[in-house]
């Protein structure tokens, strides 16, 4: 789904038939301050300055997510 025309007629009729884990991916994906913090976190891993499982499990924590083992 495109960002760019989430208010379109179409992307709204794609966003009603989503299940909640896929609303939840969409909804993340259009917020601003989440796209920051992950860009943030992606730096801060690839300069060695997190420990990678750490980081990730707190930014999960930050933002409510949980995933599949």
């Amino acid at each position: 789904m495109q960002t760019k025309y989430w208010r379109a007629p179409e992307t709204i009729e794609q966003l009603n038939r989503l299940e909640r884990p896929g609303f939840a991916v969409e909804f993340l994906r259009r917020n601003a301050d989440y796209r920051r913090g992950y860009a943030h976190l992606l730096r801060q891993i690839s300069e060695g300055a997190l420990d990678p499982d750490v980081a990730r499990a707190e930014f999960a924590h930050q933002w409510g997510l949980r995933f599949r083992p």
